[in-house]
């Protein structure tokens, strides 16, 4: 076993040697150009102690590392540093895939479980150097009383269990360890911690004799940061808590428990937000009205109903004391997202296929206005989840792409912490930056009436779907809701048609 591992160690090793080589002689040839000019040779000067330009994230376009080879011969270590940026900026040998997937790590404390008692855990690619933190909560539904979750973990059992989780995971979209792909967080400390609680990230009760199943997933979410701490977590200085579908709404509960654990444990210093993309459900009355036999099928306020009391799930503490006897509330964006303490930015389809699917069809799009949310992005697309596909940065309300405006939303709040440094205000004293908008909500009316948005497909057959093909395929009824929205059924489908 361990000449394999020296084995390996070796020719990783090796690898990065002949990357850093390719990308010397590569990048030789302009600087010899650059010494002769004229046909004669210029005389190089070389500045001692010369510090190397600094970095600055990318905004938009391609990632540029100025490299300054005037000072090698001064400053060798600076140069070692320019080149190892610039290697990690190109990728050349991402053929070779050097260490960028995630590694799987089950919990050290194996009281805090999955549904079915099997460890919880989470996948880790540390970035040494990085005191950015960045730890993704997995969506996936829920289930809320035996009968569903006894389906759930026939047909869903990874949702459910962690006996058949990979080794390890490729991060895609902000979890990608590539700048192509994730502009400006590609170099921070990434972790995955899947879904297997099926409660939205609320529970804190543990399996026993008289209960088929653990529901755990608040005390997941703590454990794994008690265990990051000791793994440069303490150090940080901004942990951003992410989220899509249920894992987003697992935001909303989780982040001010994440921020007040840090702080009752003396690390204040380190800076905790949130990012909830798709987890922003809605409590509206369905469109077509179904009995409660399924997750699908169950109106979102009564599957929540019974299923805070099936998990004994725990609220954020502001929000509950603001719906005493009626903690479900905390559950939808609206009405937790005002009692937050930690600053959120909530990326959200105005036409979310979830909340539509919940609804029985309910084509209004999301109830926003401007003043609703802090810092938001929001196309008027029919789709579901958005920071983990690989072509986020592609979308745009306004011109503008989600990790442009989270870039945007990162600057406000470090020149806020230079006016206010009181964790309890953060969210509500972000003050714009020059050149940067926070709030980009899509006017638009129609599904797919931005041109960025992405491909509609079947979800079981994967082919290319039109909006109106979608949304028969839910059961749209065109004649009730154009004369819900009082015009002429033709005008309504022209307009989604020129939305497609």
């Amino acid at each position: 076993m361990q000449s394999r591992g020296v084995a390996r160690n070796s020719l990783g090793l090796s690898a990065v040697r002949s990357c850093l080589l390719l990308l010397f002689i590569h990048l030789s040839a302009p600087v010899e150009a650059r010494r002769v000019r004229g046909g004669r040779a210029q005389t190089r000067r070389v500045q001692q102690q010369q510090t190397p330009p600094p970095y600055r994230e990318r905004v938009e376009g391609a990632e540029s590392f100025p490299l300054d080879f005037t000072a090698v011969e001064g400053n060798m270590d600076n140069f070692v540093v320019q080149i190892k940026n610039l290697a990690q900026s190109l990728y050349p040998c991402s053929a070779q895939k050097l260490d960028q997937d995630m590694k799987l790590h089950f919990l050290k404390n194996v009281s805090v479980t999955c549904n079915d008692g099997s460890p919880a855990g989470y996948y880790i690619k540390e970035s040494k150097g990085s005191k950015r933190w960045l730890l993704f909560l997995e969506g996936g539904w829920y289930c809320f009383d035996s009968q569903t979750c006894e389906s759930r973990y026939e047909t869903m059992r990874r949702l459910m269990s962690s006996t058949k989780w990979p080794l390890t995971r490729t991060g895609r979209g902000i979890l990608s360890p590539q700048p192509e792909e994730n502009p400006h967080w590609w170099n921070a400390n990434m972790v995955f911690i899947p879904y297997c609680s099926s409660d939205v990230w609320s529970g804190a009760t543990p399996k026993t004799d008289q209960s088929d199943y653990a529901f755990m997933g608040s005390l997941i979410v703590k454990e794994v940061v008690n265990e990051l701490l000791t793994k440069g977590l303490e150090n940080a200085k901004v942990l951003l808590l992410a989220g899509s579908s249920a894992g987003g709404t697992g935001v909303l509960l989780n982040v001010d428990q994440v921020a007040e654990q840090l702080e009752t444990q003396g690390y204040t210093g380190v800076q905790v937000r949130g990012l909830a993309d798709s987890g922003w459900f809605l409590d509206n009355k369905q469109y077509k009205f179904t009995d409660c036999l399924d997750t699908i099928s169950c109106a979102p306020t009564e599957a929540i109903k019974r299923g805070i009391r099936y998990w004994g799930g725990l609220v954020p503490e502001s929000c509950r004391q603001a719906h005493v006897g009626e903690e479900w509330n905390c559950f939808f964006g609206y009405k937790v997202y005002p009692t937050l303490k930690s600053p959120v930015f909530v990326a959200q389809w105005l036409f979310d296929e979830a909340q539509l699917t919940v609804d029985n069809i309910h084509l209004t799009g999301q109830p926003i206005h401007e003043g609703q949310w802090r810092a938001m992005f929001a196309p008027a697309c029919l789709s579901h989840e958005l920071i983990t596909r690989a072509d986020w940065t592609d979308i745009r309300v306004k011109g503008i792409s989600l990790p442009r405006a989270l870039h945007c939303w990162d600057r406000s709040l470090h020149h806020n912490l230079h006016i206010n440094s009181s964790h309890s205000h953060q969210k509500h004293v972000t003050p714009p930056v020059r050149g940067c908008l926070l709030q980009l909500i899509d006017s638009c009316p129609w599904p797919h009436c931005n041109p960025s948005c992405p491909t509609i497909r079947d979800q079981l057959t994967g082919q290319e779907m039109s909006v109106i093909q979608f949304l028969k395929h839910m059961g749209f009824d065109v004649q009730k809701m154009a004369q819900q929205q009082g015009m002429e059924p033709k005008k309504l489908l022209g307009m989604l048609n020129n939305g497609n």
